[in-house]
């Protein structure tokens, strides 16, 4: 079941144009860039986002912590990598979004 969280930051995702089908892999991706430096800057991270193929999504603070706050409760200790199944199964989106 989708948290408070969640939901916040699927609406964010939303807002900043990424399609409703495309946000486990974005939300994967973000994991992946941050794995070798966690504590990065967010700009940072924007800039590892553009060199996966994101170049479109430009992440604010607030949206970067809703995101790591949720990757934590879902038990990704210090966004250690995770295979795609993983994401697809914990970001399945509703129609609630």
């Amino acid at each position: 079941m989708a948290t408070r969280v969640d939901r916040k930051l699927v609406c964010k995702l939303i807002e900043k144009g990424i399609d409703v089908a495309l946000i486990p892999g974005f939300i994967r991706s973000l994991a992946n860039a941050c794995l070798l430096t966690p504590d990065m800057s967010h700009s940072l991270v924007n800039k590892r986002l553009k060199y996966l193929g994101w170049e479109d999504v430009e992440l604010d603070y607030h949206t970067l912590q809703l995101a790591i706050d949720s990757l934590e409760t879902k038990g990704l200790s210090r966004l250690e990598y995770k295979s795609a199944p993983w994401y697809l199964h914990r970001f399945k989106i509703q129609k609630a979004y």
